[in-house]
């Protein structure tokens, strides 16, 4: 996969190279308010029936409620996307309608609109970059630093790496309960944070309230809840896979380029087409992270127009689940690898 990505790559791979795609894909940054309203309605309308078909089965048994409540779930990440284009200012032509509509988005979501704008603004300068991790990444070690730390150290990075714990246990407490304070972005951000958090934790706490008036806790609960666990652990995976991945690219300050690692450190996850259409789109990353202001439902025709662009990064969804063992950069190889790969060399 490595040797196919290379030559696939090789006309492109480049700083000044992926400078000229910028100016490429430029035209196509064109948001568009009749397509963003029809992209809010097919994903809001199924979301909703879907809710309230888990509801009105929970008499019928669990057992029909349940994966309606989980297919709810799924919109909720499609919902997220929309969330994450406001942010961008790409989903529709105006930073304000961007922003309120990212506002409500977040009250679904459960991430704040503001809190997350920074931290994702953060992600997007610094993506790859050793010397600046730590914001609105998935924390990182290379070989090296693995080595350096205590027995304790590197028990405690393990067990964050661990499946259970980054796809399961982490995305749960992520959404939950770390998005209702922002901790760590009050300083040199005065109180836009605490504010943004704190009105859409108002606003959680309100529909919530009035949902549960409606229908009660056990029956909020028994339907809710699996739709932010699943939404929750989808939207964390899609992010791995996004960055972690054998081929994608790191360096330090001193030989970081924001270009190349946009278009080299940021996956093609290249999903069957349903898939693809539920995730509005993300898994054209490398597309994405190259030209943030691109609106996602324009991301289809970039690849249609410019064929080459396929092969950067790409992952189908077979190779994505090897990623998972991917857990420490290697200096050395140029790669990331596993805890086993680290040993085998050290």
């Amino acid at each position: 996969m490595r040797m196919k990505q290379q030559d696939s790559a090789a006309s492109i791979e480049t700083p000044i190279d992926a400078r000229r795609w910028t100016q490429v894909l430029a035209r196509y940054r064109q948001p568009s308010y009749r397509r963003g309203l029809f992209e809010i309605a097919i994903t809001v309308v199924p979301l909703v029936g879907l809710w309230l078909l888990a509801w009105l089965t929970l008499d019928i048994g669990y057992w029909l409620a349940l994966p309606l409540a989980l297919a709810s779930g799924v919109f909720v990440v499609r919902l997220f996307m929309i969330q994450h284009d406001c942010s961008h200012g790409s989903f529709v032509r105006h930073r304000f309608a961007n922003d309120w509509i990212g506002r409500i988005a977040s009250v679904v979501t459960m991430t704040p609109y503001g809190f997350w704008r920074r931290t994702h603004a953060v992600h997007h300068a610094s993506s790859g970059n050793l010397d600046r991790r730590g914001m609105g990444d998935i924390d990182t070690l290379t070989v090296a630093e693995y080595r350096a730390r205590s027995m304790w150290g590197r028990l405690r990075y393990r067990l964050y790496r661990h499946p259970l714990v980054m796809f399961g246990i982490g995305p749960a407490y992520l959404f939950l309960l770390q998005h209702r304070l922002p901790v760590g972005l009050m300083r040199g951000n005065g109180w836009s944070p605490w504010a943004s958090t704190m009105a859409t934790n108002a606003a959680i706490a309100a529909v919530a309230g009035g949902l549960i008036w409606l229908i009660g806790f056990k029956a909020f609960l028994l339907v809710h809840l699996p739709v932010a666990i699943v939404a929750a652990s989808i939207g964390v995976w899609l992010f791995y896979v996004q960055h972690q991945f054998e081929e994608t690219t790191w360096a330090t300050e001193g030989n970081w380029n924001a270009l190349d690692a946009a278009l080299h450190g940021s996956s093609h996850y290249d999903l069957p087409a349903f898939l693809r259409w539920i995730t509005a789109n993300i898994g054209m990353h490398h597309l994405h992270h190259l030209s943030s202001r691109i609106p996602y439902y324009r991301l289809p025709r970039i690849l249609r127009d410019h064929p080459e662009l396929r092969a950067v990064g790409r992952l189908t969804l077979f190779d994505s689940f090897r990623c998972v063992r991917l857990a420490l950069w290697d200096d050395t190889q140029r790669r990331l690898v596993s805890f086993r790969e680290a040993r085998a060399t050290a």
